[in-house]
């Protein structure tokens, strides 16, 4: 079988199998660290609560169950992940951090993801602030002391920081990119738990809704995976050139756009602010007066499901847009292409290729929005259908596409790697 050799044969590989030995090694440490416990905090009641709150529960989804535990990396690598976030957009409005980012080479990148490392850590300690503090005012923990609270909130801010450079030093040292690898490896760890309970909660009279579930689970997966694979062939040709006595160009190839570049990233900016006013509010309803009656009303309303459902899937949508117009830039694209003697048959260079791409990737997105809001509001679709709580997580199209994201990619350079060391030994 071609798949058992290509495994056999990664092992037999010393440098790949050390990787792969290296990966596992990180992976244990971080399932180590997702087990300890704040001090002082007892974590029973947050359990609870956890539970019935998607954007916690897509946080605790994250950190592979740290959250629940109020361990030290509760946060996991949220704070660099919104830290990086916050600079990309950032780049729209200030022109050299745009320079850094898109035009400065290897360097350049080096330097933006220093800054995103140094306003990682106060963003760590403002999100582990808050945290505490938000579960401490529905009284999900006791009453802390200051020192109690200065000890957790640091804690936790060089939790994430560890977090940050485990995340690194996979990138670094191991086979992929080591903060998707260690999302994928909290999503995972959780897997058997949510298995086990769906099996303890088995209910006879439900046994078609079971039925339907593995058919949508198998298609939502085969989806994911068309979707993620995706592309938009556009030709590029490249013009002849003569160096000496040499030819060069004279080729023809094509530029990849894909249908979801956006990746996860939407679902994460849609959750957020989707949940802010809902979490405001949920502080403000014990007020008196008329900002707790406002506050119990903007609660009623914002967790009606039709309310939530369709808030959730235009903001999906639109920051589909929005941030794939941050990350990709079609004049930059354009002019490389200029630079190179590349040119897209039956378009002028310059302006009218940037246009051209701004044009068809308009169109791409329009199907990877689509697809990125519908996998948003499956949970609730399928728990609307289906009335079984236990199936949310299974079907949740955020871990699905979070998990088939990184499996594609980590083979892609377990290949790529296989083939560079058959080609050396050519």
């Amino acid at each position: 079988m071609p798949g058992l050799n290509k495994i056999t044969q990664l092992f037999r590989i010393k440098d790949l199998r050390n990787k792969i030995f290296f990966v596992l090694g990180v992976f244990a440490v971080f399932r180590l660290m997702a087990n300890l416990p704040i001090p002082g905090i007892d974590a029973t009641k947050v359990q609870e609560i956890i539970g019935g709150n998607q954007y916690l529960g897509f946080l605790n989804m994250l950190s592979g169950g740290a959250l629940s535990n109020l361990s030290i990396v509760m946060l996991g690598l949220s704070p660099y992940i919104t830290a990086m976030i916050i600079l990309q957009i950032l780049t729209l409005i200030f022109p050299k951090l745009e320079k850094l980012y898109k035009e400065e080479g290897e360097q350049g990148r080096q330097k933006f993801n220093q800054y995103c490392r140094i306003a990682a850590i106060p963003l760590a300690a403002l999100q582990g602030y808050a945290m505490i503090i938000l579960f401490k005012s529905q009284g999900w923990i006791s009453e802390l002391s200051l020192p109690v609270l200065l000890v957790s909130v640091l804690t936790i801010t060089a939790g994430s920081m560890i977090m940050m450079w485990l995340g690194e030093l996979l990138t670094e040292k191991g086979i992929g990119n080591g903060v998707s690898l260690l999302i994928f490896a909290g999503i995972v760890a959780d897997l058997p738990g949510n298995i086990l309970q769906m099996a303890s909660s088995f209910d006879q009279t439900q046994v078609l809704y079971y039925v339907l579930f593995f058919f949508a689970a198998i298609f939502i997966i085969s989806s994911v995976i068309f979707i993620t694979e995706g592309r938009r062939n556009i030709p590029v040709s490249y013009a002849k050139r003569v160096r000496g006595s040499k030819m060069y160009g004279g080729v023809s190839t094509y530029l990849p756009l894909n249908i979801n570049p956006a990746g996860v990233i939407p679902i994460i900016f849609a959750l957020s602010l989707l949940m802010l006013p809902t979490m405001l509010a949920g502080l403000l309803k014990s007020a008196g007066g008329w900002v707790g009656t406002a506050a119990a009303s903007a609660t009623s309303f914002l967790e009606n499901p039709w309310v939530y459902g369709i808030s959730y899937f235009f903001l999906v949508f639109v920051f589909t847009f929005f941030y794939t117009a941050v990350t990709f830039d079609p004049k930059s694209i354009s002019t490389n292409l200029q630079k190179m003697g590349g040119f897209i048959p039956g378009i002028r260079p310059g302006v009218s290729t940037a246009n051209y791409l701004t044009h068809i990737l308009n169109r791409v997105l329009v199907v990877g929005a689509l697809f990125l809001g519908l996998i948003a509001i499956m949970p609730s679709i399928i728990q609307g259908v289906t009335n079984v709580k236990q199936f949310g997580f299974f079907i949740g199209g955020t871990a699905v596409l979070i998990i088939v994201s990184v499996v594609l990619e980590t083979a892609r350079q377990v290949k790529a790697q296989i083939e560079m060391r058959n080609y050396e030994k050519f």
